[in-house]
């Protein structure tokens, strides 16, 4: 009993109150606090986690390129014989070929009071429309509009019935943006119950200023709530826009419009099939039946031919023009090299015979009797339906914009790039290929080209002067760093933006590799 006082009095002041049950409450309310406390730590060590990332050691494989995947100086530049992969993307550039392995954490919401909805049908070909929806959503953008997915052209040459979403990641267009516009998949409702007419619809102004759209677009806006443009093709101004405007044309040409799946799948096959065979160069040989009967190029075509070719432009009423002489467009270098001129220049740039040339193209018109000497020529000519089964191609068959994807990204992934006319396709892909680290492009002087090709022809210059000429011809054209030449008032004839996006590919990178030397 003495012992058992004597430990009473050993215990601490207001001890005694506590039973058995009250210990077991503080042990419960410590435990509580300690796995709060854990949770609380791990979730804030996992916040971190997702929003750091480590740079590589400088001695690492990926700090030998630049963030668009382009060797850095240092590296040089390949010539023709050279073999490098140069295909090595970063995650940025990786959305072309091929899918990343998780998705990216969604962008903060920009939020702003939407004046009206922005709705487009885009005309033309692939990389026509490519140009027109970044151009939409910029208008968009600056306007505080919110844009609906934009509707494709079914009516066309082409008659493709491919929608927005058989073409192009529909998810990761609208994610990707979020954080600048507000993109919908349709209308509302609201929209289709309230008014039973179709939306007020026009063609914008061609290469408009952002004051024709403050002061002419959004007050339409404002009193229809919807406006459609039914036309989209060069209806913004390469010139003239803020910077940050700027950046976003190419923020959508670049990342947010990414190919479906299927068809980045396709097009990764095809250029690793390319590259397991080493150095190769794309061709762009513009040569099918529509582009002749538009620009009314005959060139080397029969009488029955031409006559075919007439006659299809006459078809098409918005082909505005219709009477053409075409050895006047020859001369003055507005019509596409012929397959017979492509391979007496590319002999001349210096392309040995055993060169893999791609062929990016639809049908060549005249068939294989106009191939002939290009094969005779280059015999490693490949198509993207030498290279694929036939099991591979049949869904996209008779779509010829699906088909156009698949060039599009061999295109921009070749070691080098020759496109025998300027059109949308090789505007836009010697744009991309400047971003990618002013990749190898040769823009033919056609206009200087047919003039030398006659002299050969008709036996006034021998081939070794022909060959110097043409070799001295395009030095200055192999897709080096520059500024675009600007045309008051005359945009048609001025540098296209996306052939040369120079804002979005630095003023500090330009001055870097105006000293790299772009030899063939």
């Amino acid at each position: 009993m003495a012992d058992e006082a004597r430990a009473r009095k050993a215990l601490p002041p207001g001890s005694r109150t506590f039973g058995a049950g009250g210990w077991r409450r503080t042990a419960t309310r410590t435990w509580i606090l300690r796995l709060g406390s854990s949770i609380l730590i791990w979730t804030a060590l996992m916040q971190l986690t997702s929003v750091w990332h480590p740079r590589p050691p400088k001695s690492s494989p990926a700090a030998c390129f630049d963030g668009r995947g382009a060797a850095t100086a240092g590296n040089g530049d390949r010539d023709l014989n050279g073999s490098t992969n140069l295909s090595v993307l970063d995650g940025e550039e990786h959305a072309l070929f091929g899918s990343r392995s998780s998705p990216p954490a969604l962008l903060p919401r920009r939020l702003y009071k939407s004046n009206g909805y922005l709705k487009v049908s885009c005309n033309g070909g692939l990389n026509q429309m490519r140009a027109a929806i970044c151009d939409m959503v910029t208008i968009a953008r600056y306007l505080n509009l919110t844009l609906v997915v934009p509707e494709l052209d079914k009516i066309s040459f082409w008659a493709d019935p491919s929608d927005f979403g058989d073409i192009f990641n529909v998810d990761h267009f609208i994610n990707s943006l979020r954080d600048e516009v507000k993109i919908v998949r349709a209308l509302p409702k609201k929209f289709s119950k309230k008014i039973h007419t179709e939306p007020f619809s026009m063609p914008p102004v061609s290469w408009s200023s952002l004051k024709y759209y403050s002061k002419e677009i959004l007050p339409l806006v404002r009193k229809h709530k919807v406006v459609h443009f039914n036309r989209t093709d060069a209806r913004l101004a390469n010139n003239g826009l803020p910077l940050h405007l700027q950046k976003l044309r190419c923020r959508v040409n670049y990342k947010a419009l990414r190919f479906t799946p299927a068809i980045e799948a396709l097009g990764n096959k095809l250029v690793s099939t390319l590259q397991r065979s080493g150095f190769f160069v794309v061709l762009h040989l513009r040569y099918e039946m529509d582009m002749l009967s538009f620009s009314g190029c005959t060139h080397g075509c029969s009488a029955k031919e031409t006559e075919d070719l007439t006659r299809m432009r006459y078809a098409y009423p918005w082909w505005k023009e219709k009477e053409i002489i075409s050895e006047k467009k020859r001369s003055e270098g507005l019509c596409p090299l012929t397959p017979e001129e492509t391979a007496v220049v590319l002999r001349a740039l210096g392309f040995t015979r055993d060169t893999l040339i791609y062929i990016a193209s639809g049908e060549i018109y005249g068939g294989e009797r106009r191939m002939a000497s290009l094969r005779a020529a280059y015999p490693r000519i490949v198509r993207k339906e030498m290279l694929l089964s036939a099991e591979e191609l049949n869904p996209f068959q008779n779509h010829s914009t699906q088909m156009a994807a698949l060039d599009y990204q061999v295109s921009v992934a070749s070691d080098v790039f020759v496109p025998t006319y300027d059109g949308n396709m090789a505007k836009v892909v010697e744009g991309h290929r400047r971003y990618n680290g002013f990749r190898k492009t040769i823009v033919l002087d056609r206009r200087e080209l047919v003039k030398l090709l006659d002299l050969l022809q008709d036996g006034n210059v021998s081939w070794d002067q022909f060959s110097t000429a043409v070799m001295e011809l395009h030095k200055g054209r192999m897709g080096q760093p520059t500024l675009r030449m600007v045309l008051h008032g005359r945009p048609k004839e001025e540098d296209y933006f996306y052939s040369n996006p120079h804002e979005c590919t630095g003023s500090s990178r330009i001055r870097h590799t105006e000293s790299r030397e772009f030899d063939i």
